[in-house]
């Protein structure tokens, strides 16, 4: 007997629907029957779900993280882990889009699930609206770091030396004390004056640090 699956709703209301709505279906054309699809946390990713959902294909989604599986639950559609399959290609969101092509994302928090997915990815889309686009990255959200809670201290100084002017616990809002992520680790937000090539790898070496959600070097195919 299959449980009575509520129908999933967004947590908040979603900002430029109309766009992402247009994005999502576009994004939903690339999709054929027997893939398996990787897909990113966000609004935009949880749209472009809900409208390659409406093609009514044969498919595979590998969720980044646990609410796109909730979503999937609720449209019908049946999910992998990484353990189990590599995407055929996977689409995701972003917080902003840099014209050389860096890329912040992890405003929402799940920096590691979406990193493993793209870079498990051999061909990776981002959906991003005309207000993600900018000159250089940095000029509006900070770079997320994920890291152990025993590293905070010892990764705080260490991003200092990297170069970030701003280093901030991101903090909860509906629960005390900071964010846990869904590995059970805390996040840093941290502004950097410049953002230089390699950055990325430079901080994913600090010692205690998980993930970030700096992405560079990843030849995404951008839909905006």
């Amino acid at each position: 007997m299959n449980w009575n699956r509520d129908k999933y709703k967004w947590c908040r209301p979603i900002s430029n629907l109309e766009d992402k709505i247009r994005m999502g279906d576009a994004v939903a054309e690339y999709a054929k029957n027997g893939q398996t699809i990787g897909v990113g946390t966000g609004s935009s990713s949880y749209v472009g779900l809900t409208r390659l959902a409406l093609r009514g294909l044969d498919i595979t989604v590998i969720p980044a993280a646990s609410e796109i599986r909730l979503a999937c639950a609720a449209l019908g559609i049946p999910t992998a882990t990484l353990e189990e399959s590599r995407p055929d290609w996977c689409f995701d969101g972003a917080d902003e889009v840099a014209a050389n092509g860096d890329v912040i994302k992890g405003r929402g928090g799940g920096l590691l699930g979406e990193k493993l997915i793209i870079a498990s990815s051999p061909r990776r889309i981002l959906l991003a609206d005309s207000t993600k686009l900018v000159e250089r990255a940095g000029e509006r959200f900070p770079v997320p770091v994920e890291l152990l809670p025993e590293a905070l201290e010892l990764v705080r100084e260490n991003i200092a030396r990297l170069g970030a002017t701003e280093i901030e616990l991101r903090m909860a809002v509906n629960k005390d004390g900071a964010i846990i992520t869904e590995r059970g680790n805390v996040l840093l937000d941290c502004r950097f004056g410049r953002i230089y090539p390699g950055l990325e790898r430079d901080i994913k070496a600090l010692p205690g640090v998980v993930e970030s959600g700096l992405f560079q070097d990843y030849g995404f195919e951008v839909i905006s």
